[in-house]
């Protein structure tokens, strides 16, 4: 795994692995899903097969630099602490059996986003441990703690209400 960073970012290179599931539907005959992330990169093209069971055949979907954001360590944090830290990823359909990895992504918000689109299939998967290590070491050095601020109403002004008087940008003509 290659971290590259700067102050407010880092970059994490992971290998994505994908699965082709048989179903049991007569209208399809199998389903593609992310099933894991691998800590390094291999040598291996994309598209490479790893393996192969009778309900199921894994590939290599390919390289994918996960961006981590300074911004967003909160969210981080709220990944490792969740008990079962995963990454989220979206595999996006390019035609026929072929895939491309739309995103990877560690922020479980953004992942949750994510599912919400039509196109893509998206998977959370267990984040590997080296990944998870870096992910510490990243919100250990840039998360900044924010107090909760709860933003107050102005008061209304009841004479200007009672004259009928309208504010800017309703019904002016």
């Amino acid at each position: 795994m290659s971290v590259e960073a700067t102050p407010v970012s880092a970059h994490v290179a992971v290998g994505v692995v994908i699965a082709k599931r048989k179903l049991s539907n007569p209208w399809v005959e199998h389903a593609w899903l992310p099933t894991a992330v691998l800590p390094t990169v291999p040598d291996a093209a994309p598209g490479t097969r790893l393996s192969a069971t009778e309900g199921e055949e894994l590939f290599y979907a390919g390289r994918y630099d996960i961006a981590l954001h300074a911004g967003e360590t909160s969210h981080y944090r709220d990944n490792l602490l969740s008990g079962q830290p995963s990454l989220w990823v979206a595999l996006r359909p390019i035609g026929g059996d072929d895939h491309e990895i739309a995103m990877v992504t560690a922020d479980p918000y953004e992942g949750e986003s994510l599912a919400g689109g039509i196109n893509e299939i998206v998977e959370a998967v267990p984040m590997p441990p080296e990944v998870r290590d870096h992910l510490a070491k990243f919100v250990e050095a840039f998360l900044v703690e924010r107090a909760f601020v709860k933003r107050k109403r102005d008061r209304a002004d009841s004479e200007a209400m009672a004259r009928g008087i309208r504010g800017k940008g309703r019904d002016e003509p």
